[in-house]
């Protein structure tokens, strides 16, 4: 990869680094296309992002940014723009720095999440979902989920406030959607989709009863610590289609990349190339 004085720079912005994936994905791509781009690394810890997230903008070459953990949930409150996605997630994980200087700020993980349902046949419109945990990736995927005309949300979450106060974003945002809350029981939805931690750690208890699907159930995983969770196997065992995080990950890439005006690509494409 050849960086020059007129190569567009992307930061990568969270703490640590050391486990970050993307530039190992967007950098190869890039070189493939001929695109003079790259994906820069950029270590900031949480007491310094404000102020960091300032001064990196002010670099002349900057076209946008990646944002990880754990500056999500901060970033909504240092850009002067946000998408209704964001809004509801209340995080985001790009900015945009537009022609005029200011910031945009959208969240990609419930639309990599849906991208993904759609390019294995899964028709969102009129389907009712169950979303099991309103955290920042559960908040993502339900704003994505409402976005695409789902006929009813179902959510569900250990700490009810977190759930109630999704709840209230999405009834904001989208006042025509059924949104309730719900248990964790998976009897009854065409979509279940779990936006929990468990299935990261050896051991961990499944998110909710998988002898409760029906095999017409399409059941979503979030975790990518491994290809084929405890869940998904199961779930899998019991004849439902499924979605696997990495899923996720490959088709949220494209979306990032028409975002910042870069076109766009195939996860196949993407997975051809990277180096990970």
């Amino acid at each position: 990869m050849r960086i020059s004085g007129k190569t567009t720079l992307i930061a990568h912005i969270g703490y640590p680094t050391e486990s970050f994936k993307a530039p190992l994905i967007y950098n190869p791509w890039f070189v493939s296309k001929g695109i003079d781009a790259v994906v820069m690394p950029m270590g900031v810890k949480a007491e310094d992002y404000p102020t960091s997230l300032k001064a990196i903008f002010n670099f002349t070459n900057i076209h946008g940014a990646l944002i990880t953990m754990p500056h999500k949930v901060t970033t909504v409150g240092l850009v002067d723009e946000c998408s209704t996605t964001a809004k509801i997630a209340g995080s985001a994980n790009a900015i945009l720095k537009r022609p005029d200087g200011t910031l945009l700020g959208d969240m990609f993980d419930g639309t990599g999440f849906t991208r993904g349902l759609r390019r294995k046949g899964f028709v969102l419109d009129k389907t009712r979902c169950l979303v099991v945990g309103s955290g920042g990736v559960g908040s993502a995927i339900a704003a994505s989920l409402a976005a695409e005309g789902v006929a009813s949300l179902a959510l569900y979450d250990t700490n009810v406030q977190s759930a109630t106060s999704l709840a209230g974003r999405l009834t904001q945002y989208y006042p025509k959607l059924e949104v309730k809350l719900a248990s964790a029981d998976p009897a009854g939805y065409d979509l279940v989709v779990n936006c929990t931690p468990l299935g990261m750690k050896d051991g961990d208890p499944l998110p909710f009863d998988v002898m409760r699907l029906a095999p017409s159930t399409f059941v979503g995983e979030v975790v990518m610590k491994v290809e084929v969770t405890p869940l998904v196997k199961a779930a899998r065992e019991r004849g439902c289609r499924t979605q696997v995080g990495t899923d996720m990950l490959f088709e949220m890439i494209p979306a990032y990349l028409e975002f910042f005006g870069f076109g766009t690509a195939t996860p196949e494409e993407l997975r051809s190339v990277a180096t990970l």
